[in-house]
């Protein structure tokens, strides 16, 4: 029997394959009254909010599937017409017989995004671990510098009693910031500048006419004080006291800062920092009655705390006065403290001397290795303290310091006669944590939150995969009809 064209112009066969799949011995007599109305339902657009409306028709759904809806639909209208001879089992058993597509659209979209955010984690993991990575270098190298400067200092007050000179020596290599600055610029730059057009781009920093007397003067010369009473301070109470008790108790600049910004730059409030400094303070206490109110310590524990407080001061002044500085611009303002130490400050250790305050003699015993030593770690510490940030976060570069404190410790056990009686070692232990919670970020209680959130959604999602028995079945497989035959 041939294929017979219809008014529409579409033959019958090609109906009947687009629309259902038939047995041999099916007669196409009752199909071929149905198939112009199939043509129909083929281009038959369905609204949308017809759509949502008869979401949970199968039918409505199968309009729109392409071929497969259509055999849905045919194979409905021959169930119900009863077209004799159909077997709705066999069509859906070649239909799932039939070998699986690929991935629809949505399933693919997904994919995509999953594997986006794979190589972005991929991607972003690598700057973190280079990070950390120079991070756990920098705190090495700060914890280092710093201890061993403190133990240098003590060890050269053996022979060379002037910690104002020791001062004024170490502080003169400041001048030698800006040039190792222009060093790394000079390596690392892609488009190289002359010295001097880097240290006029780098004198913007004190206003539009750059470094200028006036400047120096107001801005430089303050600054430059501070420095240098810190650091004598620091090493004056190293004479009277030991290590430390020295390094701990200069950790209590952090409190101090976070105080004096609180005051001075009305920065935010936080409780938890002032919780840290009242632990920082209860220290200072402990630490003073840890020796029994001698004035030998009490003078020296003084001392370091005047120490920890101009530093604090130095650096809240720095932030209200001239605000943020780039890698250049710290490095031109280091190096003009070191000039003003150089040209305004030499005098003192020489008025010292002749007042024999701090002399020395001969000049053939000054220890110059440990002096010059001294004056190395002490220039490292400050180097990396000021150019770590490039290379790791802030907040690694600050547990450098605390740090040092059981390395002081160590130290101090095997070469002094200090005694870590219970008040020693519970004032360091509070000191330390005052510290370590000033290093805490402001928006911490937010990612604690999140991360509290986190924790708690998924170990929801762990315990409903874990309720859920694997071995049960599908849950929603529907029952099969009871079987009367025998």
């Amino acid at each position: 029997m041939g294929i017979r064209e219809f008014p529409g112009g579409a033959p019958r066969g090609k109906s009947i394959a687009l629309g259902m799949r038939r047995s041999p011995d099916v007669s196409p007599r009752r199909l071929s009254d149905i198939s112009p109305q199939l043509r129909q339902l083929k281009y038959l657009v369905v609204d949308e909010a017809i759509k949502e409306d008869l979401k949970w028709s199968r039918s409505v759904e199968d309009l729109t599937s392409g071929p497969a809806g259509l055999t849905s639909i045919e194979e409905r209208i021959l169930r119900i017409t009863g077209y004799y001879g159909y077997q709705p089992w066999a069509a859906s058993y070649k239909r799932e017989e039939r070998p699986r597509d690929g991935p629809g659209p949505a399933e693919a979209a997904a994919g995509a995004e999953a594997g986006r955010a794979s190589r972005r984690c991929c991607r972003c993991s690598g700057p973190r671990l280079r990070k950390l990575t120079w991070g756990l270098a920098v705190v090495l190298c700060v914890c280092a510098s710093w201890a061993g400067s403190t133990q240098l200092a003590k060890l050269t007050f053996r022979t060379f009693d002037a910690p104002f000179t020791l001062t004024w020596f170490a502080t003169t290599w400041n001048c030698l910031f800006f040039l190792l600055y222009y060093a790394g610029h000079v390596c690392k730059a892609a488009e190289r500048q002359s010295v001097r057009q880097r240290y006029r781009e780098c004198c913007r920093f004190f206003g539009d006419n750059g470094l200028t007397l006036k400047v120096f003067f107001t801005k430089a010369a303050p600054f430059g004080v501070l420095w240098t009473l810190t650091n004598y301070l620091y090493l004056h109470a190293i004479k009277k006291i030991n290590t430390t008790d020295a390094s701990v108790l200069f950790c209590c600049n952090k409190a101090f800062v976070f105080l004096l910004s609180w005051i001075v730059l009305r920065d935010r409030f936080m409780g938890v920092r002032i919780v840290a400094a009242i632990l920082a303070i209860a220290g200072i206490v402990m630490m003073t009655y840890a020796d029994g109110f001698h004035s030998h310590s009490v003078i020296g524990i003084a001392l370091v705390v005047g120490s920890a407080s101009t530093s604090a001061l130095y650096k809240v002044l720095f932030k209200l006065l001239l605000g943020s500085a780039k890698f250049g611009e710290a490095a031109l303002f280091l190096s003009v403290l070191g000039v003003f130490n150089l040209v305004f400050v030499t005098c003192i250790p020489v008025v010292l001397y002749f007042t024999k305050v701090e002399y020395w003699s001969p000049f053939t015993a000054i220890p110059w290795g440990n002096l010059c030593g001294f004056a190395i770690l002490l220039l490292t510490f400050n180097v990396v303290l000021n150019f770590g940030i490039a290379v790791t976060y802030p907040t690694l570069m600050s547990l450098g310091i605390v740090l040092s404190v059981p390395v002081n410790a160590v130290v101090d056990h095997y070469t002094s006669t200090i005694v870590f009686n219970g008040v020693r070692v519970i004032a360091i232990i509070i000191i330390g944590l005052g510290f370590l919670l000033l290093l805490l970020p402001e928006e911490w209680d937010v990612w604690l939150i999140q991360l509290l959130t986190r924790l708690k959604v998924r170990k929801k999602e762990e315990a409903a995969e874990g309720g859920a028995d694997p071995g049960s079945g599908p849950p929603n497989k529907r029952r099969g009809r009871p079987s009367f035959a025998r």
